[in-house]
């Protein structure tokens, strides 16, 4: 695991001190240059909380990764630049599962001159670290809010996010405490991971989405969707939009339309 490897992987070549300036240009580039994704899940590969393991996938093989992945790669190159750093436990949809969602995500506080949330791993969350203060944030045409109620606090994502957003504590961890949770996203059939496939990255303009067979690009002008019909358009639209080159996409293509096609039949009785 060597930090300059990560640095370049990410396209940063700023300064190194553990200020917020570094803090928000190492969170900013990693976000553009690693797509968040959960394709292993789909091709039978088990995802272990091993930072080596992380490391190397995410930077030797050019891969993305999910929240315990990208956030336990960005703790350690953080915690390599001198930054005072911990892991937090998310929960998202804690309002339909309660307790079941706790770990379900993961996150970063970070201390500096007052304490600031980081978070790569939510996908289409926010691009920069957010002040740990309740209150209203804008980053380029997308809102943030942070509120508290008691222990808990609350990230409210953008009105055009994947997911509405996400609760969380203060209570450190560790990311071991992760495992349980990590194995049952991964394995359970119930799982919104093992039922679809999903790619996200952000761009100059926005945030480009590909969830099952449907492309969505989200700029300041709106949000605009394309279906992908073909297995040489999805593995065009991998490597375009987020970098990804895997090879061998047959098997799993043919799930992915499977899946998008037995969508449509739902959608069509619902009508």
């Amino acid at each position: 695991m060597i930090l300059a490897d990560y640095l370049r992987r990410i396209g940063y070549s700023g300064s190194l001190a553990p200020s917020i300036e570094t803090l928000r240009g190492v969170h900013r580039a990693h976000l553009m240059a690693i797509p968040y994704e959960n394709l292993d899940i789909h091709l039978g590969r088990r995802l272990e909380l091993e930072p080596a393991r992380m490391f190397a996938k995410i930077v030797y093989q050019r891969r993305g990764g999910w929240c315990y992945e990208m956030n336990g790669l960005l703790a350690w190159a953080l915690r390599e630049l001198g930054f005072n750093v911990r892991f937090l436990a998310g929960a998202v949809n804690r309002h339909l599962l309660g307790d079941e969602a706790l770990k379900n995500h993961l996150l970063i506080r970070v201390d500096l001159d007052q304490p600031y949330l980081a978070d790569v791993g939510f996908g289409d969350g926010f691009l920069e670290p957010l002040p740990l203060q309740p209150g209203t944030y804008r980053q380029k045409f997308l809102e943030f809010r942070l509120t508290q109620e008691g222990e808990w606090w609350t990230l409210h994502n953008h009105p055009q996010g994947g997911a509405t957003g996400f609760d969380f504590t203060l209570e450190p961890r560790e990311l071991g405490d992760f495992a349980a949770r990590c194995h049952e996203q991964q394995t359970s059939p119930s799982s919104g991971f093992v039922q679809t496939t999903i790619c996200q990255r952000f761009t100059e303009d926005g945030i480009v989405t590909l969830r099952g067979a449907v492309q969505r690009t989200i700029t300041e002008s709106g949000a605009l969707e394309r279906i992908i019909e073909t297995e040489a358009g999805y593995a065009e639209c991998l490597a375009r939009e987020f970098g990804l080159e895997l090879g061998g996409l047959g098997s799993l293509w043919n799930r992915v339309w499977e899946r998008h096609l037995a969508w449509l039949n739902r959608s069509r009785l619902v009508e």
